[in-house]
């Protein structure tokens, strides 16, 4: 089976000056936890994840990973004027339509991704998530193990 027969399409994108609130309430609406940044031309730049939102944004707003918090009576306009281009994942794997599902089923397990954009000639046209795969009972296995390394804890180094 190919990535098209499974895939999801009709897929939102914002710019990269597009607001972190407007991502936000856009993920709501559309109950994901997931948005691709895209140009002029529909081509991914990068994704915003629900948790690039709580870890790259409102970590800023709490304190920054020292631990210290804002000094009183600051703002936070600074953080509130955040964008898509300010915490958004790059490098992203992407997808194409007539991949085979087990090799990206492979994709989703090496980059510890659980979802993966699909693109033909450069352009966004769906996404494909692990839920995608597991709905098919063909590829549950497939699902389990992607599942399996995208969760695998790689052990201290100082043990």
């Amino acid at each position: 089976m190919l990535v098209k027969d499974l895939m999801t399409t009709g897929i939102s994108c914002v710019k990269e000056d597009t607001s972190l609130k407007q991502i936000a309430k856009q993920m709501k609406q559309e109950d994901v936890g997931l948005i691709p940044v895209c140009n002029d031309k529909g081509e991914v730049l990068g994704v915003v994840t629900d948790r690039d939102l709580v870890l790259r944004a409102l970590a800023r707003e709490i304190g920054d990973h020292s631990g210290e918090k804002k000094a009183p009576g600051k703002s936070g306009a600074q953080e509130s004027q955040l964008k898509a281009r300010d915490v958004m994942s790059t490098n992203i794997v992407c997808a194409s339509p007539d991949m085979n599902t087990h090799h990206a089923a492979l994709l989703l397990a090496k980059y510890q991704v659980r979802r993966l954009p699909v693109t033909q000639n450069g352009k966004l046209v769906g996404m494909l998530s692990m839920a995608d795969i597991a709905r098919k009972t063909v590829f549950i296995d497939e699902a389990g193990d992607a599942l399996s390394s995208i969760c695998a804890v790689a052990p201290p180094s100082h043990l």
